[in-house]
């Protein structure tokens, strides 16, 4: 028998991440939010995101981050001129000034700092469908995070953000897949991944 390939995999996890309830998705993110302080280090610049439809996470968590006294800074998607994915922007996080964007995003409005902004994180909350104990991460298949993360310090905590279920044994991985050093699960928390 065949492993799945990540087409299938980010369709399986798609669809259970949909069938997931919002009063679920609200107790996972008040736990995820509740983990910060555990690792989010005050005065230091943490990258994070704002979810879209059932991904994990919320503006509670985010919040959370300003009153643990971190800087944040959230991703701004954009593309080249023949619409290829270029590697992610960044602007600071001002609760209740976010702007619609393009895929159902939000993100914050300009001025939006360079893709090497990433390098000034102590902390990279990064969105997830899954990631494996080696720190292999399956994201949407888009590869903005691909592009952006070999910038980030080499000593930044680079977390997945994933469901307890979504942390896995084993996922496939290509060679330009920048592996993430923890998980962040509502449920266990913090956990360390390995190559």
């Amino acid at each position: 028998m065949t492993s799945p390939t990540k087409a299938e995999l980010r369709a399986r996890l798609s669809s259970a991440r949909r069938k997931v309830t919002p009063e679920a998705r609200e107790r996972e993110a008040a736990a995820l939010a509740g983990h910060l302080a555990g690792f989010a280090p005050a005065g230091r610049t943490v990258c994070a995101y704002v979810p879209v439809g059932s991904e994990p996470g919320s503006l509670v968590l985010l919040d959370e981050l300003l009153a643990l006294g971190a800087r944040v800074l959230l991703p701004v998607a954009q593309h080249d001129d023949a619409d290829a994915p270029l590697p992610l922007r960044w602007g600071e996080y001002r609760p209740g000034h976010l702007v619609a964007a393009r895929f159902g995003l939000r993100e914050p409005a300009p001025p939006w700092l360079a893709p090497d902004a990433v390098a000034e994180a102590a902390v990279v909350l990064v969105p997830a469908l899954a990631v494996d104990r080696t720190g292999v991460r399956l994201g949407r298949g888009a590869g903005f995070y691909d592009r952006s993360l070999g910038s980030a310090d080499p000593d930044a905590l680079l977390i997945a953000v994933v469901r307890d279920d979504e942390l896995v044994e084993r996922l496939p991985s290509e060679p330009h897949d920048v592996r993430m050093t923890h998980a962040l699960t509502p449920g266990l928390g913090l956990v360390a991944l390995q190559e």
